[in-house]
């Protein structure tokens, strides 16, 4: 399904910027769960816009880390 590609590609946009632009954060840190979560369920994923999901997956882990101070 192209949806399903989309969705990957932008997971993996999102924690790619995510991790180079916060030190220690381990590739394998739960926040790449939630953030797959979070973007499988936002209806831009059937669309497959990779751009504008790895946005919003930009601003949810922002939010998220924020959550952490």
């Amino acid at each position: 399904m192209a949806g399903d590609d989309s969705l990957r590609n932008a997971v993996d946009t999102a924690w790619s910027v995510f991790r180079a632009t916060n030190d220690g954060i381990d590739a394998a840190d739960n926040r790449r769960c939630l953030l797959e979560r979070h973007l499988s369920r936002r209806p831009e994923a059937r669309e497959g816009d990779v751009q504008e999901l790895a946005n919003f997956g930009l601003a949810y882990l922002a939010r998220l880390s924020g959550d952490e101070r």
